[in-house]
């Protein structure tokens, strides 16, 4: 197993945010403040402190390091293809990898190469991830999709397609390809007086161990800072149950308790006033006395007031409005039969009127004195009238009959009926007087005890009369609008300010009382500590979340001991740290031009991190920061990577992202020599910027014997990273520069023939320009048969073999640079030069060509002739 995947197997015994740690220090070289937040907030949440970000742990999982390979397994990559929202790269090309030897993709600044490298730092779980993949910043925001790519490969022969798409599990067949590049290197450098090694996984623990330490720190600070002062609620000590609280405080104090006992109720508050007022008092029982007599007097006030407002209120007024309404009805009925009786007969105006009705009640009732044994109105013809007392006659009997048999008539009945009803209720409400019987004393005593009531009942007493004479003007006018409505009574108000003086009463009859004393001191003892207690409440409660937040931090500190990491680090250390590796660091240091490191393989655990010196021979003790240039630094790095993988058995291929940044050009041939070699035993692939490390690294290849193919990505109209079988102009050698030339040499004859003059005298002067550095490459490549080559360190002499140089060569080397220095960009642009046609143009390409051909024969019959 891995060391990777014995590290995953572990973080699933570990605490969440440790696992979010070990995920984050996998996928970069050093945590940031960002992260240390992070993780800091993690590790408070696990043990109860709440984080107001609301951030969770993101476990380390399986798809985050590279999947296990079988040893036997080879996996090749053939092609890296149809990437899609990736930076501004074109969508649906193909970069072919050769499955055998070595890739080079060339790719200037600007070309692309830093989007292919990311997608593969991802799709092939590369320790290093950080570098964010962002869409083409040219569409619209929010319209791209999620970067995705497809790689052709090969496993133990067989082609396959991996899909890989971003925020998705990378396809683990691609685990056993390894990628370095400057962001893969590890720190190595300690601040100690030599350098240490890690192996890539046992980091982590290093990494973890000082995150740990970095935490304690905060924890610690954060413990100080949270630091109580609990002698400033000693004045709420005591025999109470405030006193006990606040002297027993804890973490484990009730929250809820300090609220409660902090929040009195009106009542309790109250009560915690008429204690201290009557343990104040001198005579309490006098005292007491005189506020009895004063509730009595304010209790019978309060009876009043709600007798006299029942009187008026509400539902007596809406009562009274709905029987003088139907009483109005009835009338209004009663006086149309009126109208119909005396129609007809020659009656006395207001015959059946209200005085009528009364005059005829009046009779009926004479009549049962003056004829007994007669029902009025039947009296008979020779009776005499009630009331002229003349004989009624056979007319008069008869209409005194109909009279009755009017008043009999239902209308009339029904209105007298409700007449009746209104009577009953309405007669007696405008006669009530309605007082309080609120005296000056007793209005004096409640204005002491509570000014606002004093002033409302008597403002209630004149508002009742005030709303009487209102609804009786209302039954008149009919006009009922606003007086069915209570007038709000001080009643109640009255009767508790009577209960308030009758309790206060009783606590001073207590009070006279030694026994009955002693209980209400002990009350009062336990209102005041409540009572005292309040204002500080905020800074109690506060005071107890600050003594469980150190609790909690305290349980946090636990968790950052690195006992558990030391432990497992070592073990692991154990396990893949041998003299295997130790052998092929010091080959890799040699072949890289670090050879004055020596390995040690004496081990210790130190706080999580398990370190193996690389004993440097120096004359004294001093940080090797100071020694190592980075470009030492950068040459250890990479040895470090390719010991790990040569140790590692499988046999994926490597890819190389500018290698040798930093490096010095003879450090430079190192590196591109050692990646021939590996060439030869793995597929190795490697992106530059750098034309000369291209060349250096194709030299290397022809020096081993190792295939190889090059290759260059452009931009384009359809995007970057639009990848070119050939190098750019300067990687090219004679043979290909000429075909670029005629190439161009077609270009510039169709400017020509359309007649745009500007463009033809440019792209001639350039073309011009390099014709001319052609020529100074053919010197070294073709005349003297590659004996000495800028981009190789070194002189071979054996290819002196085939070298002739004749006077015919000098004058056709000078006439044909002679000629392109007249034409190149800077002369041609001062003007005044007569720039040539295109058939002239291509007729000195034809030329360099002509004598590249015949040169390079005759170096080759010279080379077998001297052999």
């Amino acid at each position: 197993m891995s060391i990777l995947q014995e590290v995953l197997k572990w973080t699933a015994g570990i605490p969440p945010w440790q696992s979010d740690a070990v995920a984050r220090l996998l996928a970069k070289q050093t945590l940031d403040p960002d992260d240390i937040a992070d993780l800091y907030a993690l590790l408070k949440s696990a043990h109860g402190i709440v984080d107001e970000k609301g951030r969770v742990p993101k476990l380390l999982g399986a798809g985050q390091i590279p999947a296990p390979v079988k040893d036997a397994t080879e996996v090749k990559l053939i092609a890296i293809k149809n990437l899609l929202n990736v930076n501004a790269i074109a969508a649906n090309v193909l970069i072919p990898v050769a499955s055998e030897g070595m890739t080079i993709i060339y790719g200037d600044n600007g070309s692309g190469k830093s989007g292919y490298s990311r997608v593969l730092k991802r799709a092939c779980r590369a320790r290093d991830q950080t570098e964010p993949i962002h869409p083409d910043a040219n569409l619209p925001l929010g319209t791209a999709g999620k970067p995705k790519a497809s790689f052709d490969i090969t496993v133990n022969g067989k082609q396959e397609e991996a899909v890989w798409e971003m925020n998705k599990a990378a396809p683990p067949e691609l685990s056993s390809i390894s990628i370095f590049d400057s962001r893969c290197a590890r720190a190595y450098l300690d601040n100690e007086d030599d350098f240490s090694y890690v192996p890539y996984g046992l980091d982590v623990f290093q990494g973890l161990a000082k995150l740990c330490t970095d935490l304690k720190g905060k924890l610690d600070t954060e413990y100080a800072q949270h630091a109580v002062d609990l002698t400033a609620f000693a004045h709420l000590q005591g025999d109470t149950a405030v006193g006990k609280l606040i002297a027993g405080l804890s973490a484990k104090t009730d929250l809820i308790a300090i609220n409660t006992l902090a929040t009195l109720t009106p009542a309790e508050r109250a009560e915690h006033d008429h204690l201290a007022q009557g343990l104040r008092e001198n005579n309490p029982k006098d005292k007491a006395a005189q506020l009895r007599a004063t509730a009595k007097r304010i209790v019978a006030l309060s009876g009043n007031a709600t007798t006299q407002g029942d009187l008026v209120s509400k539902p007596v007024v809406v009562k009274l409005h709905a029987l003088a309404d139907s009483y109005r009805e009835a009338k209004a009925a009663a006086d149309l039969a009126a109208k119909q009786f005396k129609e007809g007969d020659h009656l006395l105006p207001g015959t059946g009127g209200e005085a009528w009705r009364t005059l005829f009640e009046a009779a009926q009732k004479f009549s049962v004195e003056a004829h007994p044994g007669h029902a009025f109105p039947d009296l008979g013809a020779d009776a005499q009238c009630p009331l002229c007392q003349k004989t009624l006659a056979e007319d008069g009997a008869k209409r005194l009959l109909k009279f009755g048999a009017f008043i009999q008539q239902e209308a009339e009945k029904t209105m007298q009926e409700r007449k009746t009803a209104l009577a009953e209720i309405y007669t007696p409400f405008r006669k009530y007087v309605l007082t309080l019987g609120l005296d000056e004393v007793t209005h004096g005593e409640i204005r002491t005890l509570d000014a606002a009531l004093a002033t409302d009942t008597r403002a209630f007493e004149k508002a009742l009369t005030d709303h009487q004479q209102a609804v009786i003007a209302a039954a008149s006018s009919e006009n009922w609008a606003d007086v069915e409505k209570d007038i709000p009574s001080p009643a109640v108000r009255l009767k508790a300010l009577a209960d308030r003086l009758n309790t206060e009463a009783e606590i001073l009859e207590k009070a006279s009382d030694e026994k009955a004393r002693a209980a209400l001191v002990k009350i009062h003892a336990e209102l005041d500590a409540r009572v005292r207690l309040e204002p500080v409440k905020d800074a109690v409660v506060n005071a107890v979340n600050r003594l469980i937040h150190r609790t909690r931090l305290t349980s946090c500190l636990g968790a950052v001991k690195t006992n558990s990491i030391s432990l497992k680090s070592t073990e692991l250390a154990e396990k893949v740290v041998s003299s295997d590796l130790a052998a092929a660091l010091n080959a890799e240091f040699k072949a890289l031009g670090v050879q004055s490191l020596s390995v040690s393989l004496k081990s210790r655990g130190d706080k999580g991190k398990a370190v193996h010196k690389l004993k440097l021979e120096l004359p004294q003790a001093r940080n090797p920061g100071d020694i190592l240039s980075e470009g030492e630094q950068r040459a250890v790095a990479l040895a470090s990577f390719l010991a790990e993988i040569g140790l590692g058995g499988g046999k994926g291929g490597i890819v190389f992202d500018d290698p040798v940044s930093s490096l010095d050009h003879r450090r430079r041939e190192r590196v591109a020599s050692r990646l021939a070699e590996e060439a030869t035993k793995r597929q190795v692939i490697v992106f530059t910027h750098d034309i000369y490390f291209l060349n250096i690294l194709v030299e290397g290849a022809k020096k081993v014997g190792v295939p190889f193919v090059t290759q260059s990505l452009e931009k384009k109209a359809a995007g970057y990273g639009v990848p070119n079988p050939d190098l750019p102009f300067e990687g090219m050698n004679v043979t290909k520069r000429i075909s670029w030339l005629k190439n161009q040499h077609q270009t510039i004859a169709k400017v020509f023939k359309a007649g745009d003059e500007p463009e033809h005298r440019r792209l001639t002067s350039e073309a011009y320009k390099m014709l001319r550095i052609t020529w100074e490459r053919a010197v070294e490549e073709v005349l003297l048969r590659q004996t000495v080559l800028r981009f190789r360190k070194g002189i071979e002499t054996q290819r002196l073999a085939g070298v002739v140089v004749e006077d015919a060569d000098y004058a056709t080397i000078d006439a044909g640079m002679s000629k392109c220095s007249n034409y190149e960009h800077d002369k041609a642009m001062e003007g005044g030069i007569a720039m040539p046609e295109p058939d002239e143009l291509l007729g000195d390409i034809l030329f360099l060509d002509d004598w590249r051909g015949k040169t390079h024969a005759r170096g080759d019959a010279t080379a077998k002739m001297r052999k």
